[in-house]
Formats: C-alpha cells, sequence, structure tokens
C-alpha cells in the first residue's frame, strides 16, 4: 500500500508539475529611482558589458547617467527642475553624457537605440522567476527521489556526466524548486522578490561549479533541465 501511495506521488509530481508551469516576470513599473538603478545592474549593465562589449567603468557611467536622468525627470514631473522643462531636454543631455564616454559608433547606437525603446532597466532572465507551485508542498527529499527515478538516466546521458554529477545537479535542481516557490510567495510588487530571485540564480552558479563540469556538460545539462521547471 505504501509503494502504491509513492507510486502515486511520483505520478502526481510528474504529470501535475509539466503541466502546470509557470513563469512570473516583474515588469512593474513603479519602481524607486534607486531601485531602477539597482536593476540597471542586474540587467542592463550585463548587457553592455557581455554583448556590446563595454567595460565596465563605462558601463557604470552608463548606469549612473541613466539615474540621473530618471531623478532630472522626476522634477520635471514635479515642476521642481529649474535646469530642464521638459523630458526631451533631458534626453538631450544624456545623449551628451552618452558621447562624451568615447563608445564606438556601434556602441553608442545601438545604447541611443535601447534607451529610445524604453528597454533600459527592464527585467531580464536573472530577474526573472520560474517556478512550480506544484512543487511546493513536496517534501525535499521525496522531491529530490523523484527527479533521480525520472530524470537521472536521461541526463547522463544527454549531458554527458557520470553518475555523481547526475546527482549532485538535481540535488542543486530541487534546491532551486524549492527556493523559487519560497520566493514566488513574495509581492511581485516587492523588490526583495527580485533581489532574492537574483540571490538564488547566483547560488545556483555556485552550485554549477562545484560539480565540476566542461561548459558543454553545463548547458547540456541545464537545457535538460528546463523540462522539469
Amino acid at each position: 500500500m505504501k509503494n502504491k501511495l509513492l507510486s502515486l506521488t511520483f505520478f502526481l509530481i510528474f504529470f501535475c508539475g509539466l503541466k502546470q508551469h509557470v513563469q512570473a516576470q516583474d515588469k512593474n513599473t513603479n519602481w524607486t529611482p534607486l531601485e531602477q538603478k539597482e536593476l540597471f545592474g542586474y540587467c542592463e549593465k550585463r548587457f553592455l558589458i557581455n554583448d556590446l562589449k563595454i567595460p565596465e567603468d563605462k558601463a557604470d557611467k552608463i548606469g549612473e547617467i541613466d539615474y540621473w536622468a530618471t531623478l532630472q525627470k522626476i522634477k520635471v514631473q514635479e515642476n521642481t527642475n529649474d535646469t530642464f522643462a521638459t523630458a526631451n531636454e533631458v534626453e538631450a543631455e544624456v545623449m551628451k553624457k552618452f558621447k562624451s564616454l568615447s563608445l564606438t559608433t556601434d556602441q553608442l547606437k545601438t545604447l541611443v537605440d535601447r534607451r529610445k525603446a524604453n528597454t533600459f532597466s527592464e527585467p531580464c532572465a536573472l530577474v526573472t522567476l520560474n517556478y512550480n507551485p506544484i512543487y511546493d508542498t513536496a517534501q525535499k527529499a521525496t522531491l529530490l527521489l523523484s527527479f533521480k527515478t525520472k530524470y537521472r538516466k536521461d541526463l547522463i546521458s544527454k549531458a554527458g556526466v557520470n553518475g555523481r554529477q547526475a546527482d549532485q545537479l538535481l540535488d542543486a535542481e530541487v534546491w532551486k524548486q524549492k527556493e523559487a516557490n519560497t520566493i514566488a510567495k513574495i509581492s511581485t510588487t516587492d523588490f526583495n522578490r527580485i533581489r532574492k530571485t537574483v540571490e538564488m540564480y547566483n547560488m545556483m552558479e555556485r552550485k554549477y561549479k562545484l560539480v565540476d563540469m566542461t561548459d558543454q556538460q553545463k548547458a547540456a545539462a541545464i537545457e535538460f533541465l528546463k523540462q522539469v521547471q
């Protein structure tokens, strides 16, 4: 009887889990200027450094310019800005500040285009919480056993890892699933939800390093584990 109940638990976890995948991305537009600056550091700064190849010191300066512009526009809205009368005047000054950073033509164009498209300080993968509510009430030990039963063999085969590595990866994945459900209880209007999400992903990176995989194995493992989210 006990084995039948355990089998039923596995079935419900896997069937309902895969069918009730939930993705939550915070798109709150009312963050404070300091929170917007923090969000810039999580998302746009990484894009500037990794994709546009802008040095970190210049990326930080771009973030400061963006923060400065936010404060200036608030003063414009409140009719307390002694320097600028409109938001367009603020943007014109932003462009001057950007040009003073000695960026390449392509870097500057992309930077300007992204600003015009209003993609600065928008949510990115690092602050996007993926969670499955079906895993919330499952005990960690039970969830880990069910993951190993269903995914261990395929993980070893498709990611090219050994059994020990697969167990470490699945343990990390279960930790993430449980942590994500805890974070999901935080209101989407609370910036701590974003901070906790970033902390979770950073911890996962540290857990991956402990597995001692090649970059190719890591990429394959992450791709495979997406199906259990």
